[in-house]
């Protein structure tokens, strides 16, 4: 009995010598990373089994409006505005950036299959980014979550990346992707 208690209060002695251990939270992926600009069709030369999405970007403008003096207002003598100023107004736009296609990595379309695309809701449900029954289709909601969870992290589209499909948990991740 005293061998027992000798070998617990041990065992207590070099458990509390262990502080409390610091666990992070998986980073959130940058999207924008893996999103390719080409000139030109068709998807990148990349390796012989990865398959790719691309969407379009759109074009970017900014519109900028400004008061422009025609005429200083005019005093007299003592100071009083006389003739108050005018101003017109000048607007004009600026393409910040054109329209263009992005590619970036999919999962391939052959294992986007019914059970895929329900594990997939599943996993945007769980971020409360989806929120009606699971239905196993890529339909108008699934493409607006694949695009909002996929926007916090960089990549404004409603084709699912395969690094947001990693992130999701719902495609495997080889040990070099780490």
């Amino acid at each position: 009995m005293t061998r027992h208690l000798l070998s617990g209060c041990a065992l207590a002695l070099m458990l509390a010598g262990c502080g409390p251990v610091a666990v992070q939270a998986p980073a959130r992926a940058d999207l924008g990373i893996e999103v390719l600009r080409l000139h030109g069709d068709g998807p990148p030369k990349g390796p012989k089994e990865a398959c790719w999405a691309s969407d379009v970007t759109p074009a970017v403008i900014e519109t900028v409006t400004e008061q422009v003096l025609v005429t200083p207002e005019i005093r007299d003598e003592a100071g009083r505005v006389t003739t108050p100023a005018s101003f017109r107004t000048d607007t004009r736009q600026r393409m910040v950036q054109d329209r263009e296609t992005v590619w970036f990595r999919a999962p391939c379309p052959d294992t986007m299959d019914v059970d895929f695309v329900a594990t997939l809701q599943r996993a945007l449900k769980a971020r409360g980014l989806y929120l009606l029954p699971l239905s196993g289709v890529i339909d108008a909601p699934t493409r607006d979550a694949i695009r909002r969870f996929q926007a916090e992290r960089g990549l404004d589209s409603p084709a699912l990346s395969l690094a947001a499909a990693q992130e999701l948990g719902i495609v495997s991740t080889g040990l070099d992707q780490l």
